[in-house]
């Protein structure tokens, strides 16, 4: 039998145990010891394997004890995996050390009381796994008493301000060994608070807990902080001068994150999956850390549990399941002109050019769209093909990573135009097209195309979809796509529904490849319209006042025609 597919596991124990296909990133460990680094920052899209890293990590240095004071072994977790190769000098440090361990994503809450309440049970759960230090007398009475009045969540904000470097004094003092501390999601609580409105208030509390644990701590032999994004010092880390930085730019941990090519074609392989190298690849492909190629591990599991269920299963964007996307929304929802430009370019498969800031904080997203795209960028959505240096500035080539991040903008923008149609006055539309006044047909139309953000690269498939969409809006009328009539399908059918002797519309849609050729293809439809006899269903049905139009598309420009030479 196959080793079972982890879809969801974060715990490295459970995955072990469960025999469940692991792909051993252990190595990093040595990374970790070689370093010699006081406090590393590890920054990587979300679902890329951080939670799982650091619970690999945690397993391997901790002296876990279990509520009696006896220790858990958990030696045999790592048996066979690569670090086990790497020399006795890396063994010497495993099961040796306190280790703290703390996850931040719980502080996605709607108000600061109650993300605030959260990092508290989070705290109290932490102290709680460590309750055995409360044993003998490494602590004193009055240690002890500060540590209860923790588990009991006593409404004390001192207390949980210096929790961390607290429960760090409180573990050396019982281990005889300063502890590591491993803290999740550090960014989940910033952003969430900027999107919710107390971001002040929320870098506040955070930036106590951090300094007190992570700054001129005696008590810390090392601490590794992952999330999505690196906070500027000055919001966050101030003073801290022992942190060191590993982001999708820095050679440090390249492969330490998400899937090589090597083993996502053995995860293929393993699976008697390897015909889908390919198709694979054009999806979940297209991720550049460092000089490291990588695959998105979230989908690759999950496509690969598919996959085994049933072998034709169409890939699916299973990364935007994961989270609202709400930075893509706000970006495509607040564009203006040129970043509407830019998102259609890169939709249609072109790069854009911009400079690159690492640090940069909640507050400053807004600043300016340049900070919005290094957003996008060092979240995921975007890729680097290329940099150049002017000055001090660097400049990276950004482009849509693969074909699974297209479809999250794609479908974004779906959203949005329709619930942006939902609220416009096409009242005038709706007149024009009643009246047989072309012009305005036409100009609406493409006011509406400037004010919208294209992709299928103009194709007709896109304008389609578009026209159908504004028609839908009027609501007077049944709107019917591509449906049998006469000989042949028209484009697009608008009928009052259930009226006999009701009004309809034919409209036969083309694309130009030039603006000189709008009116000839406008004719050319007219011509298809009356040669396939579209009219004749709705006459059979009752239909009497019918209108037809010849639609032509070239980029943003919409040319309407209905055989009386009424032209925009």
């Amino acid at each position: 039998m196959k080793k079972p597919i982890p879809v969801g596991y974060e715990d490295f124990k459970r995955v072990i145990d469960r025999h469940a296909y692991y792909v051993d990133k252990t190595d990093m460990l040595k990374t970790l010891m070689d370093s010699a680094v006081s406090v590393s920052l590890l920054t990587r899209p979300r679902r890329f394997g951080k939670t799982l890293n650091l619970s690999m990590i945690r397993r391997f240095f901790e002296k876990e004890m279990d509520d009696q004071g006896q220790q858990v072994d958990n030696g045999y977790l790592f048996d066979g995996l690569a670090i086990t190769s790497c020399g006795q000098e890396y063994l010497t440090h495993q099961q040796q050390y306190p280790v703290i361990n703390l996850s931040l994503k719980s502080a996605k809450q709607p108000n600061f009381e109650m993300a605030y309440g959260m990092l508290k049970r989070e705290l109290q759960e932490e102290f709680g796994r460590h309750r055995y230090a409360l044993r003998g007398d490494a602590l004193t009475e009055q240690e002890k008493v500060q540590y209860e009045d923790i588990l009991a969540l006593k409404d004390d904000p001192l207390l949980y301000a210096g929790a961390l470097r607290f429960l760090s004094d409180c573990l050396a003092k019982y281990h005889g060994k300063n502890a590591i501390i491993l803290i999740d999601e550090y960014d989940v609580p910033l952003e969430n608070a900027w999107f919710s409105g107390f971001y002040e208030e929320m870098i506040g509390y955070i930036r106590s807990l951090f300094e007190s644990a992570l700054k001129t701590n005696p008590y810390l032999e090392f601490a590794v902080i992952t999330g999505c994004l690196h906070i500027s010092r000055e919001s966050i880390f101030t003073g801290l001068n022992n942190l060191k930085i590993y982001s999708i730019l820095s050679p440090g941990y390249s492969d330490s994150f998400g899937f090589t090519e090597r083993e996502v074609k053995e995860i293929l392989a393993y699976y008697d999956l390897a015909d889908k190298y390919e198709e694979v690849r054009q999806w979940y492909d297209g991720y550049q850390f460092s000089s490291q190629e990588i695959y998105n591990p979230w989908s690759i599991i999950n496509y690969a549990d598919t996959a085994l269920l049933d072998r034709d299963a169409f890939p699916k964007p299973y990364w935007s399941n994961t989270s609202s996307n709400s930075i893509i929304r706000e970006l495509v929802e607040e564009a203006d002109f040129e970043t509407r430009s830019e998102i259609e370019s890169l939709i249609a498969g072109n790069t854009i050019e911009k400079p690159v800031h690492e640090d940069i904080t909640y507050g400053e997203i807004h600043e300016s769209r340049d900070n919005l795209w290094n957003f996008l960028y060092f979240t995921g959505y975007l890729k680097a093909v290329g940099e150049r240096k002017q000055e001090e500035t660097s400049y990276l080539e950004l482009t849509i990573p693969n074909a699974e991040i297209r479809s999250i903008y794609r479908s974004t923008i779906l959203t949005w135009f329709d619930k942006k149609m939902q609220t416009a006055d096409l009242s005038s539309l709706l007149t024009a097209i009643e009246t047989g006044d072309c012009e305005t047909f036409g100009r609406i139309v493409s006011e509406q195309l400037l004010d919208t953000i294209s992709f299928f690269d103009y194709a007709e498939t896109y304008y389609h979809g578009f026209l159908s969409g504004l028609l839908k809006v009027l609501k007077k009328y049944q709107i019917l796509s591509n449906r049998e009539s006469g000989i042949g399908r028209p484009d697009i059918l608008m009928k009052t529904p259930g009226i006999r002797g009701g009004a309809a519309v034919i409209l036969e849609l083309k694309v130009a490849g030039a603006f000189q050729g709008m009116e000839d293809a406008c004719m050319d439809a007219l011509s298809q319209i009356e040669e396939r006899d579209y009219e004749a269903a709705l006459r059979a049905d009752g239909y009497r006042d019918i209108k037809k139009y010849g639609v032509c598309f070239y980029r943003k420009e919409c040319l309407v025609m209905d055989g009386t030479d009424k032209r925009l």
